[in-house]
């Protein structure tokens, strides 16, 4: 598992106070960046070898709001992994409280040249990497 914390905005609130519910979607993007980062090979050095990881899915359970100023904890853990397909979940925890706000899963594929390509044989450190941490939720 991989942790990433950061700091609610207050430009990322609604009307109604809270955190708006399309913000955890770019929240988990930061916090799967920086876990390629702790890879070792992240998106930028994936990219200039040829390789895009585009989303394939995304689904977001909110279970309570976080607000302006609250300190997030987003875990980030390999659910699925088969070289070519890599399936996250992540938790998004209220560091005050200790409670898990939000439930999230992302799907990402690997593509060279707008075709399907496994990590195993196009970036095969970057594979070994990953495969580390399937099943690592806790």
């Amino acid at each position: 598992m991989f942790v990433y914390k950061r700091r609610a905005q207050y430009h990322e609130t609604d009307q109604m106070g809270i955190i708006h519910h399309s913000n955890y979607v770019k929240w988990m993007e930061e916090a799967r960046v920086r876990f390629m980062d702790l890879l070792g090979l992240g998106y930028r050095e994936m990219e200039e070898q040829g390789i895009q990881s585009p989303v394939a899915g995304i689904s977001v359970d909110y279970k309570k709001s976080f607000r302006f100023d609250d300190e997030a904890e987003i875990r980030v853990f390999v659910t699925k992994y088969n070289g070519a397909v890599l399936e996250l979940g992540y938790e998004f925890v209220n560091v005050d409280s200790g409670e898990i706000c939000t439930k999230a899963s992302s799907r990402h594929g690997f593509i060279k040249d707008g075709k399907l390509v496994s990590l195993k044989k196009a970036l095969p450190e970057l594979d070994q990497k990953i495969r580390e941490y399937v099943g690592k939720e806790k």
